[in-house]
């Protein structure tokens, strides 16, 4: 019996099972976040969310306009922007750590969403008539931009307060992509395969934190599909 042989034959066998083993292990460590019944999710604020037979996340709004007149026949500019400007949240019940995220997006061309990293308020401020613009999730944690035009001056892609993205990647009007990098010392978005933002973060904001998905005002909607996150370290 030639043993080298018999050795060599035993070794190759082990590593063709450790490379047939491999995309199963990998595949394990991605979780899906969209489930029809939303269970790993919290509604905050007046936003209609539902999941459509095609796995699709949908969320809109539906104005209630008792809020805007209140007790009168008229109303002035100001009450108009404050009840048009109170914002929706869609928050996951678990917080994260470090992990990457896809997630696909649709909006329309006029449209205005995005993506809350780390906020640990979820979105307490931004829910209410007025919104506190300055207590939003992006000055508690991050928030990723989804604007519906390109050209904009924070395109789809930018750490919202912080940096603008790379532009001209998006399709507008269309089903675009973001894969995103949560780190403790770097946030990495990636649109449609493109690298167009890289941020170290701000040493005074959260490492850990939840995700959410916003309805920017009382006009705008959003979809979403394909949500899945895999985590890098342990959460808090």
């Amino acid at each position: 019996m030639n043993f080298p042989n018999v050795r060599a034959a035993l070794t190759l066998s082990a590593s063709v099972l450790m490379l047939l083993a491999a995309p199963t292990l990998t595949a394990a460590e991605w979780h899906d976040l969209i489930t029809p019944n939303l269970e790993a999710w919290d509604k905050l604020g007046d936003g209609i969310w539902r999941v459509d037979q095609e796995g699709t996340l949908i969320g809109y709004r539906r104005p209630v306009t008792k809020t805007l007149f209140g007790d009168s026949d008229t109303i002035t500019k100001k009450r108009f922007e404050d009840w048009r400007g109170v914002q929706s949240w869609l928050y996951t019940k678990k917080v994260y750590g470090e992990f990457d995220l896809h997630i696909e997006y649709r909006v329309r061309v006029s449209g205005n969403s995005g993506i809350s990293l780390r906020d640990s308020s979820r979105a307490k401020f931004a829910i209410t008539q007025p919104a506190d613009y300055q207590s939003t999730p992006a000055h508690h944690g991050y928030e990723v931009q989804i604007s519906g035009r390109s050209g904009s001056s924070l395109p789809s892609g930018s750490i919202y307060t912080f940096l603008a993205a790379k532009d001209g990647v998006q399709k507008d009007g269309e089903w675009n992509s973001f894969d995103i990098e949560s780190r403790n010392d770097m946030i990495r978005v990636r649109l449609n395969g493109k690298l167009v933002t890289e941020f170290p973060g701000d040493p005074k904001r959260p490492k850990v934190g939840p995700i959410g998905l916003q309805l920017h005002d009382q006009f705008n909607s959003a979809m979403f599909r394909n949500i899945r996150i895999m985590e890098i370290a342990g959460t808090q």
